[in-house]
């Protein structure tokens, strides 16, 4: 497509024979694309829509994430160090409402229910495997929430160069006809189609490298914050098992008066 579209641009401009001696000079600049914009044909029209939209919505999506993820990461760390200095876990589960945005947080407090439900919140825990499915579910889905809308980065990442080249092909196809239409190969004959195909190019490559620069970056830190939260599991996990038991002298004194009686 590129060889046909250079070979047709070419032959314009060679068989335009330096007739264009008259008329006004070319504007350049904002002023010259400008003046292809107000000119161009309903169907790049309708391609400079999609993908305006397009961008629009990618560009919202990524100041979104950066927002999240700069939240999620700052309370994460407050939370982790506030995890480490506690010598309760009631402690811990006081803090924990205060940073609702970090995954660890969410972990705790579902770990914890669990955890509260098996002995009341207090002593060694009875079942761990439970403990650990609550763990890794309640990670999960904090990972699966900041994934949220991700795929939509992905996905117009993937498709504006193609929605952007659709409009070349028309370009070309309504240069094509203007050569045929003029009787003549003229560059004013094909310069309407050239710069339509000009345009949506180079649309659709604007929308799809921010989306692909950001995809790549979230899906990296998505990783990190994934890996850290798995982290934080086993460091929760072996805190609640090395939780010693409950009042072991006081239940080893009762039972001991309970054999007198």
């Amino acid at each position: 497509m590129t060889a046909i579209f250079t070979a047709a641009f070419v032959f314009a401009l060679q068989a335009d024979d330096g007739a264009a001696t008259t008329g006004s000079p070319v504007s350049g600049g904002s002023s010259a694309l400008m003046d292809m914009l107000h000119h161009i044909g309903p169907i790049a029209m309708f391609v400079m829509v999609v993908l305006l939209v397009a961008s629009l919505y990618s560009w919202t999506v990524i100041f979104s994430k950066l927002s999240t993820f700069g939240r999620v990461t700052a309370e994460s760390r407050k939370f982790v160090h506030s995890f480490r200095k506690a010598s309760r876990l009631q402690e811990v589960s006081a803090l924990a409402d205060t940073y609702k945005q970090s995954p660890l947080a969410q972990v705790f407090v579902d770990v914890y229910e669990t955890y509260k439900r098996q002995t009341g919140g207090t002593g060694k825990p009875r079942n761990m495997t439970a403990l650990e499915r609550s763990a890794h579910t309640a990670a999960s889905e904090s990972i699966t929430h900041l994934e949220r809308r991700m795929t939509w980065l992905a996905t117009i990442a993937a498709t504006s160069p193609f929605v952007g080249l659709f409009g070349t092909v028309m370009g070309v196809v309504d240069a094509f006809h203007g050569l045929g239409t003029a009787g003549a190969a003229t560059l004013r004959a094909v310069a309407p189609g050239i710069s339509e195909a000009l345009i949506t190019t180079a649309a659709g490559l604007f929308v799809a490298v921010p989306a692909v620069v950001a995809y790549n970056q979230f899906t990296a830190r998505l990783r990190v914050m994934a890996s850290a939260t798995d982290d934080f599991c086993r460091e929760l996990l072996n805190s609640l098992d090395e939780i010693p038991e409950r009042a072991p002298r006081a239940a080893a004194e009762e039972a001991e008066r309970s054999l007198y009686k």
